[in-house]
């Protein structure tokens, strides 16, 4: 029976995790922009391992930390975003 509750809760963890959806577009922008992690991290004075997790969208910016963001990178706020509309 554990062997079986194991596989029930890897197997609902997968459907979680295939159902995921990215939310930012930060790693593109960066790359758009021949940026990286590193550089946005100095820029903003937050931790590389925060900055890798929002770029992999593993965790999110804070709305006045994406405002920063754009203006670090010159974009619109949008631009650091999937759009809600047709994905």
């Amino acid at each position: 029976m554990d062997n079986q509750r194991k596989n029930i809760n890897f197997a609902q963890y997968a459907n979680i995790m295939a159902m995921k959806e990215d939310i930012n577009r930060l790693k593109v922008v960066l790359a758009e922009q021949k940026r990286t992690n590193k550089w946005l991290a100095e820029q903003l004075g937050k931790d590389p391992a925060t900055v890798s997790k929002w770029c992999t969208n593993t965790a999110q910016p804070g709305l006045e930390t994406l405002l920063d963001i754009a203006r670090c990178l010159n974009v619109d706020v949008k631009d650091l975003l999937w759009s809600s509309q047709g994905r």
